[in-house]
C-alpha cells in the first residue's frame, strides 16, 4: 500500500518539476520579451489609431520601412553582441559609406555599381581594422570603436567639403538609373502583383490625376527585402552553424572556447566586418532612396541598433541573443515611432519610450542571466 502511494507521489514530483522545466526553458527564450512587447505594441496602436489609417497598404508600408531599416543594422549588431563586442561606429559608417558612394559616381563620375562595390570594400576593410585593433589590444571595443565614430564622421564631414564644398551631395537617383548592381539597393519588387490588388481593389489605389486607379503602394522596396534577407541569414548562421557555436562560445566564454580549438579572433574581426558589412547596405539602400548623401546621416543610428538588440534579448555580458529578437525589436522600433505619428502625439516622447523600454529589457536581460547562471 505504502509503495504504491511512494510510486504515486514520486511520479507527481516528476511531472512538477518537467513542468518547471518547460517553463524556464521558455522564459529564457531571447525572444519573450521581445515578443510580448511586439502584441502590446501592435494592440495598443489597433486601439488607439486604428482609424488613422496606420495600418492601410500605405501606413503599413510607413511602419515596415523603418522598421526595415532599424533591422539591417540590428543583425550586425546582434551577432557582435552576442560574440561579446560593441561597435560604436555603425551610424558614422552609414554617413561615411553614402559619401564615398556620392563622391565617386556623381562627383567622379565613376559608374554606380563600381561607387557601390568600393564603399563595400571600403567599409569591410574598416570593420576588418576594428576588430584587429579589439582583438590584439585587448583593448574594450566600445573605446575602439568610439574612437572610429569621431574619425569616420569627421572623415565624411572633411570629404564631402574639400571635394564640394558643400555636406550634403545629390544626383545619385540620375546616376543609378538602369545601374545593373543600384537596382538591388533601390528597386520595387512584385509589382505586378500590386498592379493586380489594385485592379481587384483589394488594396488603395490613385483617384484622380494622371496616375489614377494606380496602387498607392505599387511595390515592396528593395530595403525590406534586405533587412528579411538579412534576418533570415543571421538566424540561419547563429541556429544552423558550426560557425554560429563559435559566435556564442567567443561570447560567452571566450578563454574556453580558444582551448577547444575555437578561432574566437577569428570570429570576432567577421562579426565586426559584418557589422559594417549590414551599415553599408542601409548607406546604399538611403542614398538610392533619397537620390542624395549627407555628412550627418546615422546619428545615433548605432545606439539605436544596440537598443533593437537588447530589446530583442541579448546580454550586454554576450553569449546570448537572437536574430529574431532583434529584428522584433525593430519591429517594435518602426511600429512606435510611426503609431506616434499617426496617433497625433508628440515625436519627441519617441525618445522617452526608447529610454524606457532599453531599461526594462535590460532589468528583464539581467532577471534572465541571473536564472541562467543560477546567481542571486
Amino acid at each position: 500500500m505504502s509503495t504504491e502511494g511512494s510510486v504515486g507521489t514520486d511520479a507527481n514530483v516528476d511531472e512538477r518539476i518537467q513542468q518547471r522545466s518547460t517553463l524556464k526553458r521558455l522564459l529564457i527564450r531571447p525572444e519573450l520579451g521581445s515578443i510580448c512587447g511586439a502584441i502590446l505594441v501592435f494592440v495598443f496602436f489597433l486601439l488607439v489609431a486604428r482609424d488613422s489609417g496606420m495600418f492601410s497598404s500605405e501606413g503599413t508600408l510607413n511602419w515596415t520601412i523603418v522598421s526595415a531599416q532599424f533591422a539591417i543594422i540590428a543583425v550586425g549588431a546582434c551577432l557582435l553582441m552576442i560574440a561579446g563586442e560593441f561597435d560604436l561606429s555603425v551610424g558614422s559608417m552609414i554617413g561615411f559609406s553614402g559619401i564615398v558612394i556620392a563622391l565617386m559616381s556623381v562627383t567622379w563620375g565613376f559608374p554606380m555599381w563600381v561607387a557601390i562595390i568600393t564603399a563595400f570594400i571600403v567599409a569591410l576593410s574598416i570593420g576588418w581594422l576594428n576588430g584587429y585593433i579589439v582583438v590584439k589590444t585587448g583593448l574594450p571595443s566600445f573605446i575602439v570603436t568610439l574612437a572610429f565614430l569621431y574619425i569616420l564622421r569627421g572623415l565624411t564631414i572633411f570629404l564631402s567639403i574639400a571635394t564640394t564644398n558643400k555636406t550634403i551631395i545629390g544626383g545619385i537617383k540620375e546616376k543609378a538609373e538602369g545601374d545593373w548592381l543600384a537596382s538591388l539597393f533601390g528597386g520595387k519588387i512584385f509589382t505586378g502583383l500590386f498592379s493586380w490588388l489594385g485592379e481587384q481593389g483589394w488594396i488603395s489605389v490613385f483617384k484622380g490625376g494622371s496616375r489614377a486607379g494606380e496602387p498607392i503602394v505599387d511595390g515592396i522596396p528593395m530595403l525590406i527585402v534586405w533587412a528579411i534577407g538579412l534576418i533570415i541569414f543571421g538566424h540561419l548562421l547563429l541556429t544552423r552553424t558550426r560557425f554560429g557555436n563559435w559566435i556564442y562560445a567567443a561570447g560567452g566564454e571566450p578563454q574556453a572556447a580558444a582551448y577547444v580549438g575555437v578561432p574566437v579572433n577569428r570570429v570576432k574581426i567577421l562579426m565586426f566586418m559584418f557589422t559594417a558589412f549590414c551599415a553599408t547596405v542601409f548607406a546604399t539602400c538611403q542614398v538610392i532612396e533619397f537620390g542624395s548623401a549627407a555628412a550627418d546621416r546615422g546619428l545615433l543610428k548605432e545606439f539605436e541598433a544596440i537598443i533593437s538588440v537588447v530589446i530583442g534579448g541579448a546580454l550586454l555580458t554576450g553569449g546570448y541573443g537572437s536574430v529574431i529578437g532583434a529584428a522584433l525589436g525593430a519591429l517594435i522600433f518602426g511600429v512606435v515611432q510611426q503609431g506616434l505619428f499617426f496617433a497625433n502625439v508628440e515625436s519627441s516622447l519617441f525618445r522617452v519610450f526608447l529610454g524606457t523600454i532599453l531599461l526594462l529589457a535590460v532589468i528583464l536581460n539581467t532577471y534572465i542571466r541571473r536564472m541562467i547562471t543560477g546567481e542571486r
